[in-house]
């Protein structure tokens, strides 16, 4: 990616992965179920959204590294 506007794009879409991750888990930390395989998914899915957020925000071009891992 080379312009602003697809940069923007990008991280904004990466940002709404990351928002809804992080609500899931508040979710789940309101209804206090903070064990077990659901949390341990929205803790996992809450993680790579981040990582992949912050390696895409961090990288020189805009484009995201090949060691980030895949949204699931």
């Amino acid at each position: 990616m080379t312009s602003v506007d697809d940069f923007r794009i990008k991280s904004h879409e990466l940002l709404m992965n990351l928002d809804a991750a992080t609500s899931e888990m508040m979710q789940l930390i309101s209804s206090r179920s903070v064990s077990g395989p659901l949390w341990e998914d929205a803790v996992k899915r809450q993680h790579d959204a981040y990582v992949r957020w912050n390696a895409f925000i961090n990288s020189r071009d805009g484009d995201e590294p090949l060691e980030v891992p895949p949204a699931s």
